[in-house]
């Protein structure tokens, strides 16, 4: 009660208002106005606009626009490769105020107690962190994963004030089939927040699909596709991550009419892009220079993604909507200079008042040290072509293609002239030893190997190298380090990023994961590495909901024919 009379009190002038920006404008979502006015806020809410204030903290803003914070509806914390504490650190000076998360990665590891550590760092961040409830643990049963979380698992965390809902549904097939794990998990959720995860489903499948209560969809990777999910009753989250990269593709639906219908995501984006080319903001700039229309693109970036979620208390620049403001020099550009997180400036001291959140999932790689040997792939009889996993910059699918490949008694050799190197998947998780083996294009490896422990869904070790005998060198590193990225090159260590935080989080600040990613790179380019971003594309290698050909610790699978390559 105290709190609404402060309200009340402030945001009709009896009383000066906590902080009280002077001097700039506001742009006016509804309308795609820009409006001079006094933003008057007391506490954790905006009181007062479009008249003059007077307040205890009077902050000058004179040639500035605010505009509402951004919301990252879709994105997985663990891929900045940092904690999220040091996430919010990182990310929030960028003007993005609430983020969505699914901790899907950590949960995979971890399970319960993975979940436990994020919805225990949302308590104590700057940053709104919300969470949705990872609902494909483990993703599916073709790969072997750390742990498992069927429904009566997730119900326990349903009503904390930090979860919004289910998260991302990839297992599209089994709901389509009425796998009976799926449909207990999507009944429990009924009447609430769904994520969806279903690339390329079109058609009766994709009505199926959402006839399961399934209304959010960030793998389109064409316009057409996400038209005819809109008219399906879906929201498209447009995705522009460090490694898949829809902006461009998907540009054409943000119109006047369709903007309500679409927010926007990174799902995975590492320090290193932050550092170098930011974070929504990044994705707001670019759509701006497309030639989308500004009230658009800033109502995807806030008010829309609010709506979509059902966060009713943000997303506009109006009284009783919560404080979350980015505060620009620049409108087009979408430079952000200042930040009001839940009414309070964003500055380097407000960080310090956070809370502290002990580290989990240290010891996590339990793998055994391999050798050469272990990576030796035999022929199959009658075998004249080799089925090889095709990637291509900036998307997380990949393409069958084939090869002919020389045999010798270690058994079939990388073609690098081709282009055609090995890549192996390794359990990790201490459950069977299973080590997976094939061929992948599109690395453009001339020698050398990278290793890693970030290997969506289920984070095995992964591992494409030019030889058997560097692919063991970084692989045995990796395990030393408790997991990580690891580049070899002639039987030794070029770079390396410990993540010993369930094998996927640095213990550093994002500062110096950064700095490490620079030394990544650059050795991933001395072995003649052709992708701007590697490291995440090995991860992403074992990913076998994503079409069209993955590599698991049991095996090459087709995800199209949903089986294993016979």
């Amino acid at each position: 009660m105290a709190d609404l009379e402060r309200y009340i009190d402030q945001g009709t002038g009896r009383e000066p208002a906590d902080i009280v920006l002077k001097g700039g404008q506001f742009f006016d979502l509804v309308t795609g106005e820009l409006v001079a006015s006094d933003i008057a806020i007391s506490g954790e809410r905006i009181v007062g606009t479009c008249g003059p204030y007077k307040g205890r903290t009077e902050i000058d803003i004179t040639g500035r626009i605010v505009v509402p914070g951004f919301i990252d509806t879709h994105l997985h914390i663990e891929s900045s490769l940092v904690t999220p504490h040091e996430f919010d650190r990182c990310v929030l000076p960028y003007g993005v105020t609430t983020v969505i998360c699914d901790p899907h990665e950590i949960a995979n590891v971890l399970g319960t107690e993975g979940i436990q550590f994020f919805l225990d760092s949302a308590l104590e961040t700057i940053m709104d962190i919300r969470v949705q409830l990872s609902s494909c643990v483990p993703a599916t049963h073709l790969e072997t994963s750390g742990a498992d979380l069927p429904i009566e698992r997730l119900l326990p965390f349903r009503h904390h004030p930090k979860v919004i809902g289910l998260a991302e549904f990839m297992n599209f097939p089994g709901v389509i089939h009425k796998d009976p794990v799926c449909l207990a998990k999507l009944e429990a959720f009924q009447g609430g927040h769904i994520d969806g995860h279903a690339p390329l489903l079109s058609g009766n499948d994709l009505n199926g699909y959402l006839s399961a209560g399934i209304r959010t969809e960030h793998e389109c990777t064409t316009a057409e596709e996400a038209l005819e999910k809109i008219r399906k009753g879906m929201h498209i989250l447009v995705r522009e991550g460090s490694v898949s990269k829809d902006l461009h593709a998907l540009m054409p639906i943000l119109t006047e009419r369709l903007s309500p219908f679409i927010a926007l995501c990174t799902d995975d984006r590492n320090p290193l892009d932050i550092a170098e080319e930011g974070h929504l903001d990044s994705s707001i700039r670019r759509l701006i220079a497309m030639g989308r229309p500004l009230h658009h693109v800033y109502r995807a970036a806030s008010h829309s993604a609010a709506r979509i979620f059902g966060l009713k208390d943000r997303g506009l620049l109006a009284p009783g909507c919560r404080a979350d403001l980015a505060i620009l020099d620049s409108l087009e550009d979408c430079r952000v200079s200042d930040v009001i997180a839940a009414g309070r400036r964003v500055t380097p001291e407000l960080f310090e008042t956070r809370g502290t959140v002990a580290p989990v999932g240290l010891g996590s790689v339990k793998a055994r040290p391999l050798t050469a040997e272990a990576f030796v792939t035999e022929p199959k009889p009658g075998q004249n072509r080799v089925p090889v996993i095709g990637v291509r910059p900036g998307l997380i699918l990949t393409f069958r293609e084939e090869a002919a490949l020389a045999v010798t008694e270690k058994g079939l050799q990388p073609d690098l002239d081709a282009d055609v190197i090995k890549v192996a998947v390794i359990e990790r998780h201490g459950k069977n030893g299973n080590i997976g083996r094939s061929f992948v294009t599109g690395f453009g490896l001339k020698r050398g190997a990278i290793a890693s422990s970030v290997g969506h869904d289920s984070h095995n070790i992964t591992v494409v190298g030019a030889t058997d005998e560097d692919m063991a060198t970084a692989v045995n590193r990796l395990i030393e380090l408790g997991g990580g990225f690891v580049v070899a090159d002639g039987g030794k260590v070029t770079a390396e990023l410990a993540l010993p935080i369930a094998g996927l989080m640095s213990l550093k600040t994002f500062e110096e994961v950064a700095d490490d990613l620079h030394h990544l790179r650059d050795a991933a380019k001395a072995l003649d590495c052709v992708l701007p971003e590697p490291f995440l594309q090995v991860a992403f290698l074992a990913l076998p909901v994503i079409p069209h050909l993955k590599m698991t610790d049991r095996g090459l699978f087709d995800v199209d024919k949903f089986d294993f390559v016979s």
